[in-house]
């Protein structure tokens, strides 16, 4: 079951819920997973990374805590961009 789904594509960092859950479940996916795309280098860093979708505050708070050490500026958004 995948509650919480992550992707870096084309600079911004895709978010969406998955399977319902409660949001104690969401930040156990959540962390692992920011952890495996940091490790691979997926994230380069720099000054601004941009967050598109749906986010709640305690995965909003995981987030933050895990990239802000590598990017100078994070932002949320949620609108859907096509590209």
């Amino acid at each position: 079951m995948t509650t919480y789904t992550i992707e870096f594509k084309e600079g911004i960092l895709r978010i969406n819920f998955g399977e319902p859950t409660q949001n104690d479940q969401i930040v156990q996916d959540t962390t692992p997973r920011l952890e495996e795309m940091v490790q691979s280098g997926e994230f380069a860093g720099g000054q601004f990374l941009r967050i598109n979708g749906p986010i709640s505050i305690p995965v909003a708070f995981v987030s933050a805590h895990k990239l802000a050490h590598i990017h100078g500026e994070i932002s949320s958004f949620n609108k859907w961009v096509n590209m």
